[in-house]
């Protein structure tokens, strides 16, 4: 019983970090504007980039991954095992996407997602973060060389055969397109917007 409170405890806490709209905060006091009315509409780094400039979107990011990383964390350094530890990363990633703070309006989640999975599978995951970035200087475009790095991480979790983790690291890197189809009636919105 004492178990269940502590990780009911942690999992709500993680929901509320990644709940902080780090983008969202960053646009407003920068240019006093809406992350999610300008650009590709997505409340995430990648967006502040451009829109904002490069230095905010690097701020956003490293935030936005601390974010995931740090619950995960703390539920490793409370002997959590790897099951309850993918449950508070899952919490963290729900609480930026659906965010309590912002009216549930969202990011899609992946640098967020990426510090979760640095804490539960680091080997794996710096090496798919060093591919997107050799990926992303290439080809110059952030969602390819994401997929890249992303299969990466697949691929390394594969044979090593650790399915659980394997498993969430799919799951986890699938959501972000669900994320963009979702969202995709609000975008889609902010592009007529711009074209009236």
């Amino acid at each position: 019983m004492l178990q269940l409170i502590s990780i009911t405890s942690i999992c709500i806490g993680a929901y509320l970090l990644g709940s902080i709209p780090t983008a969202l905060i960053v646009s407003r006091r920068i240019k006093q504007i809406d992350i999610r009315c300008v650009g590709d509409g997505n409340m995430g780094a990648h967006n502040v980039f451009h829109e904002i400039g490069p230095k905010f979107g690097v701020i956003v990011a490293v935030i936005d991954f601390i974010k995931g990383a740090l619950p995960v964390y703390f539920a490793y350094l409370t002997g959590l095992d790897p099951g309850w530890q993918i449950l508070v990363a899952t919490s963290a990633i729900l609480g930026h996407d659906f965010p309590l703070f912002a009216n549930f309006k969202g990011g899609q989640g992946t640098a967020t997602s990426l510090g979760t999975m640095l804490v539960l599978f680091p080997l794996p995951t710096l090496i798919g973060l060093i591919v997107y970035a050799i990926a992303f200087l290439v080809i110059k475009n952030s969602n390819f060389g994401c997929a890249i790095g992303g299969a990466t991480i697949a691929l390394i979790l594969g044979f090593s055969q650790d399915w659980l983790l394997l498993g969430y690291a799919v799951i986890a890197f699938l959501f972000i397109p669900v994320k963009l189809l979702l969202d995709n009636p609000r975008r889609r919105a902010i592009r007529e917007t711009k074209q009236a």
